[in-house]
């Protein structure tokens, strides 16, 4: 480290941040829909190389942030590989018939009046049992969003319900990555967290499925007639059966048997493969296009171009045939180019303190419980925004605010729960954060088109402020009792607000 290194002032810290704005809008003005296609690849490259200029004009050495751009990029590796996978399994299971069997049940289970709540609903259930918003849009997501095209319904608003109710599940599940890593931030014990939790997730989480359930029975299906005879189609092009559902099944017997997701989901891709060639054995020699090649080979051939390539449809219908070409490890690498860029400004911007500048110059304008809550949930999603990393949404602005929470005698679980509030519900409405880029390579929906929707993700930091100006269910340490544990949390009263009964 440099003797002479120099703190940023705010002007410094905000520079970056100003010139990826200009940037970005730019690129949308430019380009539109096709800004996330290289356009904004190009500015957050542009605005790391501005953080990186601040840090060199503060003395700090250029081998030290270029270390923090490799640093920056390893966050990404597990996901980047997660989604290389989601690609590959989106690919095979097209091609085995375990999604097509998926819309073709939805379409003769739900009914459009009720589509987008119970997509919520379903979403929620089954992230809250394995923990992992990502295996729930890449799997259960991917055949919604193909009964939505079925039924002729909205893919931003449903893509909006398969968010919320994954995002809901996640964020209270006790085996998410989130749920575990905010209150270990915020130095909150898990179950207190998740309990405290409660009081601004199901009340966000009931606002969603009011709202989905409005625009459900207003908007209903135009019926479309391209799609009239979905279902029929699919039976004719697909050999269809339960069984079908078994690389489902089992991709979700290991999340919740706690499996790390890449080799869950990858295992998934490899199993859709092995269906595909035992169960649409046409398909996949149709896949492989080479008549010179014997029939085992083309098997082979067919199936491990879906890994990579993805599933290309030719039904003749050129509406169902843009519903089923998808997927592939090649759909998902501009996804990965976006990832890259994001997180090296975040770890530029950290490394050289122009985050933590930002975040100092946040505390002194802080006075009441509520402002430092609102702070912290402002500063959340505004690391979402600048570091374009979840987990980083997280333990960055947990270190830094957790001295001031305990300063003012504020229990930890409040500092954990705004975290989930500002930090996770959030990041997938970022459309160069991890999540955020994740959703929309994922589900087909571009993140602006369907944050509007997110209902649920919208809701939640507004509950959160209305609750911490309030200050009804803020907790407050309570020093009567001596010197807590250690290694667990202090008991915790209730503060004194409107509405909070002691």
């Amino acid at each position: 480290m440099s003797p002479d290194r120099r703190d940023p002032s705010l002007l410094q810290a905000l520079t970056p941040l100003l010139f990826l704005v200009l940037a970005l809008a730019c690129a949308v003005y430019l380009y539109a829909d096709d800004a996330s296609f290289g356009a904004n690849q190009i500015g957050l490259m542009l605005a790391t190389g501005v953080a990186a200029l601040v840090g060199l004009r503060n003395h700090i050495p250029w081998q030290e942030i270029q270390d923090s751009l490799v640093h920056g990029v390893s966050l990404a590796v597990v996901p980047i590989f997660i989604l290389l996978s989601v690609g590959a399994l989106i690919g095979t299971w097209i091609l085995s018939g375990t999604v097509p069997v998926l819309i073709v049940y939805g379409m003769e289970l739900m009914h459009p009046a009720y589509f987008y709540p119970a997509s919520c609903l379903v979403c929620a259930i089954v992230a809250l049992s394995i923990g992992s918003s990502w295996t729930v849009a890449g799997t259960l997501g991917v055949a919604l969003v193909g009964v939505a095209q079925g039924m002729d319904m909205s893919l931003p608003v449903t893509a909006g319900a398969i968010i919320s109710g994954a995002y809901f599940g996640d964020k209270m599940s006790p085996i998410s990555d989130t749920t575990i890593i905010a209150p270990a931030s915020a130095g909150a014990e898990l179950f207190s967290h998740i309990r405290h939790l409660t009081w601004t997730t199901f009340p966000s989480f009931a606002i969603a499925l009011v709202l989905f359930t409005i625009v459900g029975l207003v908007q209903g299906s135009g019926g479309n007639p391209e799609f009239g005879n979905l279902a029929g189609q699919l039976r004719e092009h697909y050999n269809l059966g339960w069984y079908l559902l078994i690389p489902l099944l089992v991709v979700f017997t290991l999340a919740m048997l706690r499996f790390p997701a890449y080799p869950t989901i990858l295992l998934g891709a490899l199993l859709g493969g092995v269906f595909a060639v035992l169960f649409q054995p046409e398909l996949v020699v149709a896949l492989a296009d080479d008549p010179d090649i014997p029939r085992p080979m083309a098997l082979l051939s067919g199936a491990w171009r879906a890994l990579f390539e993805g599933y290309q449809s030719d039904t003749g219908n050129a509406v169902v045939d843009d519903l089923l070409t998808r997927g592939g490890m090649i759909s998902m690498l501009n996804t990965v180019w976006l990832i890259v860029c994001a997180l090296g400004f975040g770890a530029v911007m950290e490394r050289t303190g122009l985050l933590e500048r930002m975040v100092r110059s946040v505390l002194k304008k802080v006075k009441s419980t509520g402002s430092l809550i609102a702070a912290t949930i402002g500063t959340a999603f505004g690391t979402n925004v600048v570091a374009a990393d979840q987990y980083m949404a997280l333990v960055l602005p947990g270190r830094l605010y957790q001295p001031e929470y305990r300063r003012r005698g504020l229990d930890p679980v409040n500092l954990s729960r705004a975290l989930e509030d500002g930090g996770t519900i959030t990041s997938p409405l970022v459309p160069w954060n991890t999540c955020g880029a994740y959703m929309a390579a994922t589900l087909g929906v571009a993140t602006l088109d369907y944050l509007p929707y997110a209902f649920f993700n919208l809701a939640g930091p507004v509950v959160a402020l209305v609750m911490a100006y309030t200050g009804f269910r803020v907790l407050r340490l309570d020093t009567s009792g001596g010197k807590p544990s250690a290694g667990a949390p202090p008991p915790a009263t209730e503060a004194a607000g409107p509405g909070t009964a002691r």
